[in-house]
């Protein structure tokens, strides 16, 4: 009878999200959440799994006393303070600091598309002459966790003008990559991470999608090093026998919209440590 009612609640959720815009969506997903898991405060949903994961909750306090993505976070201040060779830097092209992590992603006007971190890191690359970073592995991920770990404490604040049909169209492509089933086994994003959240797949608990951006770039002890949300994407697309997308293309990007905003208001704690 219980499945059958959150089953239910999904199914309503789903319904309303295709006619709701952004905060709605939000509050409907964290009231689902609320009703779902009723003992974890809102604000610890930017730990991820761990917000309902007891015995591995442990197991990750642990690791955290000595961070695997320490090296990452050095090697990333060293990319920081070194300049281009054209005697510029990172510093020339973000003048706030390192601690920007909380403006993205977010609706370039100009540009007319969802800007994120790593795509704004490279067109600093390229309008200084230097060559893009790759954007699943190597290096990027040096410079994501220094600054991801010099912006903890601020919290994800993603906007969605609603007076520009472009960010508006950009958020509900994001919204319907989340809810569309495919691959061979049919699956969505919202099956693992709505519908089933807190259930097991082989030995992996399914996280909430409120909080999925908060902790990234993260080390992952299946991969050995540290990767990016991007790279997480194609991974869960492989696991459901999908074709992955082009990581920093348009359907990657608005899915990071819709999942950042999402995450309105959760505290950023990147980098990361997972299984």
């Amino acid at each position: 009878m219980k499945k059958i009612l959150i089953s239910l609640a999904v199914l309503a959720l789903t319904a309303t999200s295709v006619q709701a815009g952004p905060e709605e969506d939000r509050m409907a997903f964290i009231n689902y959440y609320k009703g779902k898991f009723p003992s974890v405060p809102d604000n610890e949903y930017a730990n991820g799994v761990y917000a309902i994961d007891p015995v591995g909750r442990e197991n990750w306090e642990a690791i955290e006393e000595f961070p695997p993505y320490e090296p990452f976070i050095d090697a990333g201040q060293e990319m920081w303070e070194k300049p281009f060779a054209n005697g510029k830097g990172y510093k020339d092209c973000f003048p706030k600091g390192p601690a920007i992590a909380h403006l993205y992603p977010h609706w370039d006007k100009e540009q007319k598309m969802v800007m994120t971190l790593p795509l704004a890191l490279n067109h600093c690359r390229e309008a200084n002459g230097e060559k893009p970073l790759k954007y699943k592995k190597g290096s990027i991920n040096n410079i994501l966790s220094y600054i991801a770990f010099q912006s903890r404490g601020n919290r994800v604040d993603v906007k969605v003008p609603q007076d520009d049909p472009g960010a508006v169209a950009a958020y509900e492509d994001g919204k319907k990559f989340y809810f569309t089933r495919r691959g061979q086994l049919n699956f969505s994003c919202a099956n693992c991470h709505l519908q089933n959240t807190g259930l097991k797949v082989r030995t992996e608990i399914l996280s909430p999608t409120v909080g999925h951006v908060t902790h990234w770039p993260v080390y992952r002890s299946k991969w050995g090093t540290v990767g990016t949300l991007h790279r997480r994407f194609t991974g869960c697309n492989k696991n459901i026998r999908a074709k992955p997308m082009k990581a920093q293309g348009e359907q990657y990007r608005n899915l990071e919209y819709f999942l950042s905003y999402m995450s309105n208001g959760q505290e950023l704690n990147g980098p990361g440590a997972r299984k």
